[in-house]
């Protein structure tokens, strides 16, 4: 499923239009791939990130994607190149590096209530992969 999404301008959207990117919806457009799709051991990856700090940074790295590759293998995802972001990067325009990327998107944890409850950040973790496109 394609979504066309309004580009928020800035330097990231002109060179998507330069490298021909532009989608058929007009000059201001550009096609963007916005899935959701729930998964509790997905939500699990998310609430290791949000509290575990060197867990997140190590997911976050794209300079060496075997780790994320690994995480997602240990749940049943087998995808040759993953590239796992944050929720700023995504809305930032993030475009691919690569055609075999597979993007997922880490939820901004500033979203969840500063005095939630430990055992309640996997069902607001589940909520959240629901809100935001391609999130993990």
């Amino acid at each position: 499923m394609t979504i066309y999404r309004r580009r928020r301008g800035g330097e990231r959207a002109a060179q998507a239009e330069h490298a021909g990117f532009a989608a058929d919806g007009g000059p201001d457009r550009i096609a963007v791939a916005d899935v959701s799709y729930q998964s509790d051991a997905l939500a699990q990856m998310i609430v290791n990130a949000w509290v575990k700090r060197d867990y997140k940074e190590r997911l976050l790295d794209k300079t060496d994607r075997a780790f994320a590759r690994k995480e997602l293998a240990k749940r049943g995802i087998y995808v040759d190149n993953p590239v796992i972001i944050e929720e700023d990067e995504y809305w930032d325009d993030y475009t691919l590096d690569d055609d075999n990327e597979v993007v997922f998107v880490l939820p901004n944890k500033r979203r969840v209530a500063t005095d939630a409850p430990q055992h309640s950040l996997l069902e607001t973790a589940k909520l959240l992969m629901a809100c935001v496109p391609n999130g993990i």
